[in-house]
């Protein structure tokens, strides 16, 4: 039988994954807005202002421990990925628009 126990992460990996699809996209998603916030700190002397600050309070100093609050406060969403069937669609069309000669619309 399998029991909870505590975990020295906050907020805990089971809340995180409710909001993502899978670990794989967690991680992706919290390594990227952590980058951001590095960045946003690093730049906070020279008054550039271009990255989006934390969205949440937090009492935690590390980058990635801000990026998994935000997720956790469904601050940031994960951007849903096309399934097969769509990208196929989506190429069939393109193939179809060069066949005929028609310019891509950008």
């Amino acid at each position: 039988m399998a029991w909870q126990h505590d975990t020295m992460m906050s907020p805990p990996i089971e809340e995180l994954l409710d909001r993502a699809d899978s670990k794989f996209r967690l991680v992706t998603l919290g390594a990227k807005r952590a980058r951001q916030i590095n960045s946003y700190f690093g730049q906070l002397g020279d008054g550039l202002g271009t990255i989006i600050p934390p969205q949440v309070n937090s009492v935690a100093r590390k980058p990635l421990s801000i990026a998994f609050e935000e997720i956790a406060a469904d601050k940031i969403e994960a951007v849903a990925v096309p399934s097969a069937e769509e990208i196929e669609a989506a190429e069939a069309a393109a193939a179809a628009d060069a066949l005929s000669g028609e310019p891509e619309v950008e």
